[in-house]
């Protein structure tokens, strides 16, 4: 089994613990609100939303993800700090064992965040994916997430 690590930041003129509040937190409610053209819903299916809590978010139909299968692994609203390792999808079945993504949200001299993720992928024996693949699209689509989340509270702000 071999193993990937990709190292990403993202900024965004939300407040740090506001962002935790909504990507970590609030997500079963939230992100459904801010993306429904993405995702249909995000729904906890066993625990109580913190570590060991097992989440299902079933994506807008056409979409190349349809649904994604998630357990918390760790939630520290004090530092800050989240991890959830994404455990089953309908892609990368036969590749990935699991990908595992530490999230820590940190302040910017202009009020806002930068989000700093780590993402460990877990590869099934000699299965082969494309680390630019990865970081490129994935980079991209997480992108685009916080940059709906950002817009989302510009235009609410006592959201």
């Amino acid at each position: 089994m071999g193993v990937i690590t990709l190292e990403n930041e993202f900024a965004v003129a939300v407040a740090p613990a506001k962002l935790f509040k909504a990507y970590c937190l609030e997500t079963d409610t939230l992100l459904p609100k801010i993306l429904p053209e993405h995702i249909k819903s995000s729904d906890i299916v066993e625990g109580n939303g913190g570590p060991g809590t097992f989440r299902k978010i079933t994506f807008a139909e056409g979409k190349e993800l349809s649904y994604a299968k998630q357990k918390i692994e760790a939630i520290d609203e004090e530092n800050l700090t989240y991890s959830f390792s994404l455990i089953e999808a309908n892609v990368w079945k036969d590749a990935v064992e699991k990908v595992t993504y530490e999230h820590k949200f940190v302040p910017t001299p202009e009020g806002g965040s930068i989000c700093k993720r780590t993402s460990t992928y877990y590869i099934k024996g000699d299965a082969e994916i494309n680390k630019d693949q990865i970081k490129d699209v994935y980079g991209k689509k997480t992108a685009g997430l916080f940059k709906a989340v950002e817009a989302y509270f510009l235009a609410n702000p006592d959201a």
